[in-house]
């Protein structure tokens, strides 16, 4: 089993019983309960975007783990590697020579709007055949290759969502194959899919290719809102892990969580200790369970080991009505809208309250198919750049009055957070049909 540095740390000083005449305002006592273990950048407690003790301590362990160049820690989320990950690309261009032009793959969350408009980059879309709904875009490695054979410029990187959020994964290997022979960065925004790394084999982004890839530790590993990690690959360009830590404190607080560090400290330790085994057996029952809802007829979409995304219309529900009703059985799922459920698993969950799920729809009565499908966004004509777009002057209008306006700012929750069209683009009659299926009322767009 792997150290603990940081915990090791934090919780001698808390039972140092010291006077703590230094930040938090708390002062190690609270309400909460978790106080003591609640500081600040003291001496010895190290500094998160300048480490050399227990922080850097920690992150090699990680490194160790995910067997990536470098790994780092985040307290902001996936959100925050996302703009590392595209500030260490727009560098790279510079170095060779090129524009910072991304190709990315339609269903980018949000923070990738509001990364590439922080950092100028110009970005082309990428509409796969495959297209499930606006929140799941599946790139084939040969659709690739035929995109990067028209392009008359060269892009620095490629950017996929993958796990995206339905549970659909994408061929990293093959897609690394294309990227590399052509010269360009693979970019994995892998939040949903920080697990990957402990299958026999892996399936992690590190492992199958990518240059560049985040996880959301906190989605599916036990670590608490907020860590994550930014993975930087061996072959990836070579100073780019130098830079690493300074493209994270760029868009990073400098007031880093103690608690969310210590999470991801004593998850190397956990992950280190049979985590594996564990993970294979609940991939199992997934599994089993998975095949269960089938024989009884539900639909499914995905193929994420620790991920089922039930497609209730089939069955006569909708997503909201099947997530409402087992709201009242005391399940919550991860994501609900018209069309799919989608229910996220760890070795956390037992056997017991997967029991639960399955009684709970065995029950369900079945009702007659819904035919209605999800109207699939289309590109639509990009007026001016997504950064003129979102830092320009804005005003908030019914969605009915929106079309022929440019959108200002990506006008949806989190979850799932993809926009379903991009910042800059002009709105048409598709756009609002589809903001209507979604419920979306309102549209901030350009004065």
């Amino acid at each position: 089993m792997m150290d603990t540095p940081i915990c090791d740390f934090v919780r001698a000083y808390a039972d140092s019983r010291a006077v703590r005449l230094h930040m938090p305002g708390h002062k190690g006592r609270g309400s909460l309960g978790v106080e003591s273990l609640d500081i600040t950048e003291i001496a010895g407690a190290d500094v998160l975007y300048a480490p050399d003790g227990v922080i850097a301590q920690s992150q090699q362990n990680a490194t160790a783990l995910f067997g990536s160049a470098k790994t780092l820690y985040s307290v902001e989320g996936s959100s925050l590697c996302i703009r590392a990950m595209l500030h260490l690309a727009a560098i790279h261009a510079r170095l060779v020579g090129k524009r910072p032009l991304v190709l990315a793959v339609r269903n980018a969350h949000k923070t990738f709007l509001s990364a590439v408009a922080l950092l100028d980059m110009p970005v082309e879309w990428i509409y796969p055949a495959k297209r499930q709904s606006v929140v799941s875009c599946v790139l084939t490695p040969d659709e690739l290759e035929d995109i990067l054979a028209g392009m008359d410029e060269m892009p620095v990187a490629l950017y996929v969502t993958s796990p995206d959020y339905l549970g659909n994964v994408s061929d990293i290997a093959g897609l690394a194959e294309v990227c590399h022979r052509h010269g360009i960065l693979l970019l994995v925004d892998n939040a949903h899919g920080a697990y990957l790394q402990f299958l026999n084999p892996s399936r992690h982004p590190m492992a199958l290719g990518a240059d560049l890839c985040c996880d959301s530790a906190h989605k599916t590993l036990p670590v608490l809102t907020g860590g994550a990690y930014l993975h930087i690959a061996h072959r990836a360009p070579e100073g780019m892990a130098d830079m690493a830590t300074e493209a994270l404190s760029l868009f990073a607080s400098t007031s880093p969580s103690y608690l969310v560090l210590q999470s991801l400290d004593a998850a190397n330790a956990y992950l280190s200790a049979g985590y594996g085994d564990q993970l294979s057996r609940m991939c199992a029952m997934v599994e089993r369970l998975g095949q269960t809802l089938t024989d009884q007829g539900f639909e499914l979409a995905g193929d994420e080991p620790l991920k089922l995304t039930a497609c209730p219309k089939s069955y006569g529900y909708t997503g909201d009505e099947m997530a409402e009703y087992l709201a009242e059985q005391g399940i919550v799922c991860e994501f609900s809208d018209p069309d799919y459920v989608v229910f996220m698993f760890t070795p956390e969950i037992e056997a017991d309250e997967l029991a639960r799920l399955t009684d709970a729809l065995a029950i369900l009565p079945r009702r007659a198919p819904i035919p209605d499908i999800p109207p699939i966004p289309t590109p639509c004509e990009q007026v001016i750049s997504i950064r003129e777009a979102m830092l320009s002057p804005s005003e908030r209008l019914p969605v009915s009055q929106c079309i022929g306006r440019v959108l200002a700012s990506p006008n949806v929750s989190c979850p799932p957070a993809i926009p379903i069209i991009a910042c800059g683009e002009r709105i048409d009659a598709h756009a609002i049909e589809c903001f209507s299926y979604y419920g979306i009322t309102h549209c901030r767009v350009v004065k």
